[in-house]
């Protein structure tokens, strides 16, 4: 048998994004401010691209070359919105790029907690009419309300300024959000005029034209109200950010985590995952994509960003660590840098005040005072003093050091890579290393000691 079932509309998003946001008191655009590390756009970016959509439009406007040169990568259709004329007229922009055939969904750059789930229901609602976004709330300021007939079907919306006294106590507020086929909301737009208190054209002026042309308008109610909230201030945006991370933190714990505080602790950018039984002090931040095994302890005023930390570690107080592995069993810090491109096997110990870059430490070695290890490998149960230092960097280009199984280093010296130390080797305290180091021999590079008879220090001449 045929398939009878209607072909699927595709769907056009619409990004709205060209506000200033005045009261943000910022020369940086209102949705280029970060929420949980990242612009508040590239968040509603992320979601709408969770619902697949045939292409993104995007309206900018203030601050447009930092908007479009963040999210050059992005693949939207950008659209500019040289005078910000309301919401109906950035709409208007993009239309004419949308074809009659598709589903048109309108979203906000500045509403960073929206889900992808609420938006697919709207969709979902859309199809063959008007579908919008609601929420009932305790305090409506602000926001449009819903007007509804003796029945109940949706008549129109009024901005909270064109509300009479009576239409100011309806709780049933539109959020901004809406869907509709393209072939009808291109005729409303072409229908919208700014004879209202702001002087501008509302999209929302679309509701009461679809009602009066005889369609069906659904409304979708939001009944999570943060996920509708915009934001226009600082101190809006951060109300929603301690939300925001509030509800990470819970989620981690819900999976078996222990948090000192959760008032105190944050999670940004990608996805974050924790084992059972691991423990995060007060003032982690933690940016994603992050995995922690289990039993994992994370001290207090650690950043972690994009690392992956194996089973039964500890991460010492006041740590710094970067795009990088850490195996099991291994101990960190504190006050440790780990940066970019290292790798730490199991059973590995990195000390106080000990930086490692782009290197890579097998199992059981350990670095674990004032030591820095740059573009290094160091084998197995590897010892390296304190104060030890590989110079990787000669001024225009860097060197790898090779330190093999079982090498003791001793405080204080100096590897000029490239160098290479052999297995089962010992470099004596002071030595600054030149050449390479047989296995199973002492490397020593250090002047003979000297005494001066009858040397004074230098002492300051009297006035």
């Amino acid at each position: 048998m045929p398939d009878t079932q209607p072909a699927q509309r595709p769907l056009h998003v619409v990004v709205l994004a060209a506000g200033k946001g005045t009261r943000m008191r910022s020369s940086v655009p209102k949705v280029m401010h970060p929420f949980a590390g990242v612009p508040m756009l590239g968040r509603v970016l992320d979601t709408v691209s969770r619902l697949t959509p045939a292409r993104t439009h995007v309206v900018y406007g203030h601050g447009a070359e930092m908007v479009r040169a963040t999210f050059a990568d992005v693949g939207a259709h950008w659209v500019l919105q040289a005078e910000q004329l309301g919401t109906g007229h950035a709409v208007k922009q993009t239309i004419s790029n949308v074809p009659d055939a598709a589903l048109v969904l309108v979203v906000y750059g500045d509403v960073p907690l929206v889900r992808a789930a609420i938006l697919e229901a709207l969709v979902t609602a859309a199809d063959g009419g008007l579908a919008i976004l609601t929420a009932v709330l305790d305090d409506p300021t602000g926001y449009g309300r819903i007007i509804r007939n003796q029945v109940g079907a949706v008549r129109g919306v009024v901005e909270e300024k064109d509300a009479t006294p009576v239409q100011a106590t309806i709780r049933e507020v539109n959020t901004g959000f809406l869907a509709a086929p393209a072939s009808l909301l291109g005729p409303w737009l072409s229908r919208l005029d700014n004879k209202n208190a702001q002087g501008e054209f509302y999209l929302t002026d679309v509701v009461g034209l679809a009602a009066g042309d005889g369609i069906l308008v659904t409304t979708q109610e939001a009944k999570d109200i943060w996920e509708i909230r915009g934001v226009n201030s600082r101190a809006e945006l951060a109300e929603l950010e301690r939300h925001y991370q509030r509800c990470q933190a819970e989620a981690l714990m819900d999976a078996g985590v222990s948090i000192a505080d959760p008032d105190r602790f944050d999670v940004r950018g990608g996805a974050v995952t924790a084992g059972r039984d691991s423990h995060f002090d007060i003032n982690v931040i933690i940016e994603g994509p992050a995995r922690f095994g289990e039993r994992v302890t994370i001290g207090a005023n650690s950043v972690i960003k994009r690392t992956e930390i194996g089973d039964d570690v500890v991460i010492h107080p006041n740590c710094v660590i970067e795009d990088a592995v850490i195996g099991a069993n291994s101990i960190v810090g504190p006050f440790a840098r780990i940066r970019p491109g290292t790798r730490l096997d199991d059973r590995v110990h990195v000390g106080n005040f000990v930086e490692i870059k782009n290197s890579e430490l097998a199992v059981g070695s350990k670095v674990n005072h004032l030591s820095y290890i740059g573009d290094s490998s160091i084998g197995r149960d590897v010892n390296v003093g304190a104060g030890v230092i590989t110079c990787n960097y000669d001024g225009a280009n860097k060197y790898r050091t090779i330190i093999e199984d079982g090498v003791f280093v001793g405080s204080d010296c100096q590897l000029i890579a490239p160098v290479s130390i052999g297995k089962g080797a010992t470099v004596g305290a002071g030595s600054t290393i030149t050449g390479d180091v047989p296995p199973d021999t002492l490397a020593l590079a250090r002047a003979r000691q000297q005494h001066v008879s009858h040397w004074r220090r230098p002492r300051k001449k009297k006035n």
